[in-house]
């Protein structure tokens, strides 16, 4: 269990909070709209209500005592920016903003960010991808180079054991699980058969993965 800081209780930071809520988290949200604290006070840990931009106000939180501080106020960048400086300033261990443009990106890192969520452009990725490749499901990007991908099973190795597909050695991936029924197969093997409806989990080069999901059948 943690405890996470949540400033801004817009719709992002609504769904941040409930399923850090879910998870088991402790979770303090803050927001300077007393509406919409007191409609949402019952559902957390603890709630505020203050205005972030002022550094006063902030330091009355304790915020070092918290293992993150996510910020995820959208419709002004300044106080957005002015909030994640002032966390870090307080000795917040981790802080995460939220973003809506590269620039804003860059600038909320400068000011000491530890993480920025850029959800708008995040989507927009996953989707291009999905879109562009042959039945992918979702994929999570790792580094420039490096992503795990859920893809469907080729037809052609339906029937096959991992072994004799070979996957590693003739196409650089490697499979971290299988899904069957849309349910994880917690342990497979090499002698692990491939069935019809089939989806695995694999990890490897980017572009590799992009050019074998687009061209097998």
């Amino acid at each position: 269990m943690k405890s996470v800081l949540v400033i801004g209780m817009g719709q992002f930071g609504q769904l941040v909070g409930d399923k850090l809520m879910k998870l088991g988290n402790e979770v303090m949200i803050v927001d300077r709209d007393e509406n919409i604290i007191n409609a949402l006070a019952p559902k957390y840990t603890n709630a505020v209500i203050t205005n972030c931009i002022n550094p006063d106000n902030v330091k009355s939180l304790d915020v070092a005592s918290y293992d993150a501080c996510v910020v995820t106020i959208a419709d002004d960048f300044q106080s957005s920016l002015e909030i994640t400086s002032v966390l870090k300033d307080l000795g917040a261990k981790y802080v995460v903003s939220k973003a809506n443009t590269d620039i804003q990106r860059k600038f909320l890192f400068r000011v000491g960010a530890d993480e920025v969520l850029y959800p708008n452009r995040d989507v927009a990725e996953k989707l291009a991808v999905r879109l562009n490749a042959e039945k992918v499901y979702d994929y999570i990007e790792l580094d420039a180079t490096c992503s795990i991908f859920e893809i469907a099973v080729p037809d052609k190795w339906i029937g096959k054991t991992i072994r004799e597909a070979n996957p590693r050695a003739d196409y650089d991936l490697n499979i971290l699980t299988i899904k069957k029924d849309n349910k994880i197969v917690p342990s497979i093997t090499p002698d692990t058969v491939f069935e019809v409806g089939d989806k695995m989990v694999v990890f490897g080069d980017t572009e590799k993965i992009l050019a074998f999901t687009n061209k097998k059948k």
